[in-house]
């Protein structure tokens, strides 16, 4: 899972990068000049969209790596939403003005998705309108606001102490936009609950980035900071107070959105020609073809095996689910300790590293990247997630974050944990978060020179690329074509087509908590805790969870038609390089690009 940006930064020329990929026939002379004018016409509507983005939101501009607004924080008051709001409106008409087919190709991509951002960051703001329902919005910024500054040495440690003084100063703010704007009979129960558990957690950012370096700044300067962390204990005390006495009791919203806003969140969050309806369809063929491949496995894994249950040709379901999951159990036989799924995490990095260099599959980065215990304000959705550096904020290290085991968990939580990660999972979590998943692609995609497309960076292309990944190095024999290794990759890919199936199911089909953990336990063989921790998250987000399918699937289908198209001068490492090469765009976009087609 790769993490969201939501503002941007601008420092140089947006003009786009020249075209490679464009037809051969040589524009004329009057092509070119009105090409021209509108690249220049675009370019400095880009600037404008990003320099907006910038100061309207200076927490999401530090993640970017523009720092100008490091002291400040986003005004997420009415009067701010409408801010926005207008903001978007203006520079949509603007988009409108411009001729988008005399564009060169690259800007035409970048015209494509910012018209898609801001048309969704409006129907966001008047339709779905989350800042009056999702308390998620608060807490995620206020715990961002701090941790964005903190973890990644982009300036002198007093200069960003300095900021978060400024920040933490004006954070109590975010909680009264939060108390003002929500309104508890549309707040979902399950999203009160979750921030009240998680609302206590920007002290512990605190605690563990700012309170042991106090000593690094001037006298009057550390009694600023002092009595503003004084001042946020008191505001996140108040804050708890009211989410446990006000808005949880009070909480009367349905989680499920439905299926129009649904739909029209759908189309925004993936920017594909797939539909729910042809979504959901190949994500049920996709199930039964992956089960008959594990149950092919599960034949050979599991032969001669004494107590092995019945493997027939053409098994009965019932004799295909046993023959599976007793092939599964031979995994999960292979557990990492407790306190040392981080350390195997590191292993595991390290040992995929080496086998994309060794077998030349794709550039590596030259960029650091550290694994980390996931900060406990982002506890609770996932269990892993990549953090790249912002665009603007070069060699710095990228974070792969791993949620460590709670320490109330009894020995049966901890097992059902451990089983569903157990070490060939973690292998695989390596690949999709590390190499060659996001860590590698969020290196490529930053050499892009479009900041706007740094900025807009596609879920679906980097999620998309993460599953493809998966599958490429058990194609290309990852621990030594180890046949249990393929049968935990094929499940960690039944999780995504899950993903797909159960998001639809939970806001659309209106399923019950028994029918999504039939999908996720029975049909997907996911452990007890895991399934019950992604039900939990079906219920906090919606149109996010398909990204990893929808995505996968159009990286499948274009490495496909390039194959087909190139024939026997395909070259996988080649391949590889050139998809990375453009920026993270929706795959559809980076597909028109490869193979020369029109963008649409």
């Amino acid at each position: 899972m790769r993490k969201h940006l939501l503002a941007a930064a601008l420092l140089a020329s947006l003009a786009g990068c020249q075209n490679s990929d464009a037809p051969n026939t040589p524009p004329t002379a009057t092509e070119q000049a009105g090409q021209s004018q509108a690249d220049a016409q675009f370019a400095e509507l880009s600037k404008k969209a990003l320099d907006t983005w910038m100061q309207l939101s200076p927490v999401g501009a530090t993640q970017i790596g523009d720092h100008r607004f490091d002291a400040e924080i986003d005004d997420l008051s009415a009067a701010g939403q409408q801010k926005g709001l207008d903001a978007s409106k203006a520079l949509l008409a603007e988009l409108d003005k411009i001729d988008v087919a005399k564009l060169n190709r690259e800007n035409q991509v970048d015209a494509a998705i910012l018209r898609n951002q801001l048309q969704s960051d409006i129907w966001n703001s008047e339709t779905l309108q989350s800042w009056q329902w999702d308390p998620q919005v608060y807490n995620g910024l206020a715990g961002s606001a701090i941790y964005g500054l903190m973890a990644r040495e982009f300036a002198p440690l007093p200069e960003r102490l300095k900021s978060a003084t400024a920040r933490i100063e004006k954070l109590p703010q975010v909680f009264a936009a939060a108390r003002a704007n929500l309104d508890p009979a549309r707040v979902p129960k399950i999203h009160a609950e979750t921030v009240a558990k998680q609302n206590k957690g920007i002290l512990s950012l605190v605690d563990a980035f700012i309170t042991p370096d106090i000593g690094q700044l001037e006298a009057a300067d550390q009694e600023r900071l002092k009595a503003a962390i004084d001042t946020l204990k008191t505001a996140v005390a108040e804050q708890q107070d009211w989410l446990d006495k006000t808005l949880v009791p009070n909480a009367k919203g349905d989680f499920r959105i439905g299926a129009e806003l649904y739909d029209q969140k759908l189309k925004f969050s993936l920017n594909s020609s797939l539909s729910r309806a042809e979504i959901g369809e190949r994500a049920r063929a996709e199930l039964a073809r992956v089960r008959k491949d594990m149950y092919g496995i599960a034949q050979v894994v599991l032969k001669d095996k004494p107590g092995a249950p019945a493997l027939p040709a053409k098994p009965s379901d019932e004799q295909q689910q046993k023959a599976i999951e007793a092939a599964l159990e031979l995994a999960y036989a292979d557990k990492p300790a407790r306190d040392k799924v981080v350390e195997d995490a590191k292993a595991s990095l390290a040992q995929s590293t080496e086998f994309v260099r060794s077998h030349d599959l794709m550039t590596l980065p030259d960029a650091p990247v550290d694994i980390i215990l996931m900060p406990e304000f982002q506890r609770g959705v996932a269990v892993a997630y990549c953090d790249s550096p912002g665009p603007l904020d070069k060699n710095l290290k990228t974070f792969y974050a791993v949620s460590p085991i709670p320490d109330d968990w009894n020995d049966q939580q901890v097992d059902s944990f451990l089983r569903e990660y157990n070490s060939r999972m973690i292998h695989l979590l390596s690949i999709h978060e590390g190499t060659p998943g996001h860590y590698l692609e969020g290196w490529h995609s930053g050499k892009f020179p479009s900041t706007l497309r740094a900025v807009l960076r596609s879920g679906l292309f980097a999620e998309g690329w993460a599953v493809y990944t998966e599958r490429m190095m058990q194609e290309q024999g990852y621990l030594d074509n180890d046949p249990l290794f393929h049968l935990v990759q094929l499940k960690f890919y039944l999780r995504t087509i899950a993903n797909a199936i159960l998001d639809q199911g939970v806001h659309v089909d209106n399923w019950s908590r028994e029918q999504a953990m039939q999908l996720m336990t029975h049909d997907a063989f996911q452990q007890e805790s895991e399934a019950a921790g992604k039900w939990v998250r079906a219920q906090l987000t919606s149109a996010q969870l398909p990204t990893y399918f929808v995505g996968a699937q159009e990286h499948f289908d274009t490495r496909k038609a390039v194959q087909e198209k190139l024939g026997d001068t395909f070259d996988l490492k080649a391949y590889h390089d050139q998809m990375l090469s453009y920026g993270a765009p929706p795959v559809r976009f980076a597909r028109q690009l490869m193979l020369d087609q029109p963008i649409e």
